[in-house]
């Protein structure tokens, strides 16, 4: 359209605009910004020429830090911190929910980015102090997986991972990262007892006395699959993923996730819903069994905080 300020495509063909409405007109004091639909165009696109047109017209910036949950529920970390949230102004405090975790966003405005950034920081202190603060596992991490592997190519340590309801989903995570195969050493998918046995070494008693979704079986895949691949620490999970297959004992949304590790070996059962779909389930199976590294490692809270 004339008039409009041509935001050029470095990732496609099609360009972008911004449209400023003139005085008198409807538009007046109101700019449309439009860019191609493709994700990975628009995406590009809004940080390398949106954010910079819309920077030269403020005066002002907006700075964001965000604080990563473990272990507790939206609703319950949202009860926990309502005070916090109500009272805070600038910056802003808000919660975010992302299947097995939960999020934190400190917002500040201000006249610099560093100076946003020190505002942000003095309410990151107060959750760090808080009664949730024993939950955070990082600031500003891209991921649970991120987390992780960060942690371990800091101290030289080396995981492995023996997987069955999960399907393969931890492994795939970790290796979505990039330099991963500095941390992560191979996995492997047991899903029949008959692969828990020949690849991982699970004892058939333990298969036959406790089941496949059990406690014992989850810590002998997490030992076996460090043995044999010789890493600092092994994860394993095993569950019902549904939709089918639950019991009275073990419903659908059982899952047992362990690590096998150094610094000690930890087993823990999951419940979730059976209402919940199978995808959810398998995300959140696979979420736990990364932080449970962290939690073996003591890099939950109080420690975490030293590494932020």
């Amino acid at each position: 359209p004339e008039g409009c300020h041509v935001m050029y495509n470095d990732w496609g063909t099609a360009p972008g605009m911004a449209i400023e409405g003139k005085e008198g007109t409807p538009l007046e004091g109101k700019t449309a910004i439009l860019l191609p639909g493709p994700p990975r165009e628009m995406k590009n696109m809004f940080e390398a020429r949106v954010k910079p047109y819309l920077a030269a017209r403020s005066g002002r910036v907006i700075v964001s830090r965000n604080v990563h949950l473990i272990g507790i529920g939206e609703s319950a970390a949202e009860s926990l911190l309502r005070p916090l949230i109500d009272e805070s102004k600038n910056p802003t405090l808000a919660p975010y929910a992302k299947d097995g975790e939960v999020r934190f966003r400190v917002t500040a405005l201000a006249e610099t980015a560093d100076e946003g950034l020190r505002m942000c920081d003095i309410l990151v202190e107060k959750l760090w102090q808080s009664e949730v603060g024993k939950y955070i596992y990082g600031i500003d991490a891209d991921s649970m997986e991120k987390a992780v592997a960060d942690a371990r190519a800091a101290d030289g340590e080396t995981l492995a991972t023996a997987e069955s309801c999960t399907g393969g989903l931890v492994a795939k995570r970790l290796t979505d990262l990039a330099g991963v195969s500095a941390v992560f050493l191979g996995g492997a998918v047991t899903y029949a007892n008959e692969a828990k046995e020949k690849i991982l070494g699970v004892s058939r008693e333990s298969l036959e006395s406790f089941g496949a979704v059990s406690e014992q079986v989850a810590s002998e895949m997490a030992r076996g699959i460090r043995q044999r691949l010789g890493s600092d620490f092994g994860i394993s999970t095993t569950g019902i993923a549904g939709p089918g297959g639950g019991t009275p004992e073990k419903p659908v949304g059982t899952v047992y996730i362990a690590v096998d590790s150094p610094y000690g070996s930890r087993v823990k059962r999951l419940s979730m819903s059976p209402m919940r779909d199978r995808e959810y389930i398998r995300t959140v199976a696979a979420t736990n069994a990364l932080s449970l590294v962290l939690e073996v490692k003591g890099l939950i809270g109080a420690e975490a905080k030293k590494d932020s």
